[in-house]
């Protein structure tokens, strides 16, 4: 009977890359999560969005709620990807946690900290999936 084990990494340097690989899954998945519970609010409370006088939404409430939705939803099968070694995850994490800091950059009128909060998540993820330099599988 054989076993099948992941490769045991050779040096230190390539810990030190699982480990920074795993830390942005992480926050993926956590990123993922706050963004879903942010659309669903907004989805199902559009209140939660209402301006003052002195506030700007680019969209109105159940719009902003599905790019948020959806957003969460990419991101968290991005942090999927991560988790398994599969190369375009890293690429997709990028793109999505770029994405991300953007659509929070323009809620920052209406949330704050919140999305102040969540771009220096994306912020994070960006650079930990930027200096992540271990080879992914072939097949993947």
């Amino acid at each position: 009977m054989t076993e099948d084990h992941a490769p045991i990494p050779a040096t230190a340097k390539d810990n030190w890359a699982l480990g920074i690989a795993a830390f942005a899954g992480c926050v993926m998945v956590m990123i993922a999560i706050f963004q879903v519970v942010t659309g669903i609010a907004a989805l199902v409370n559009g209140e939660t969005y209402l301006m003052t006088e002195h506030r700007l939404l680019l969209a109105d409430p159940a719009t902003w709620g599905w790019v948020h939705l959806v957003l969460g939803v990419l991101v968290g099968l991005a942090a999927f990807g991560i988790f398994a070694g599969v190369g375009p995850a890293r690429a997709a994490g990028i793109l999505l946690a770029a994405i991300g800091a953007l659509a929070n950059f323009l809620d920052l009128p209406v949330r704050p900290l919140w999305s102040a909060a969540l771009i220096a998540l994306y912020v994070t993820v960006i650079w930990a999936l930027s200096v992540y330099t271990r080879p992914y599988r072939a097949d993947g």
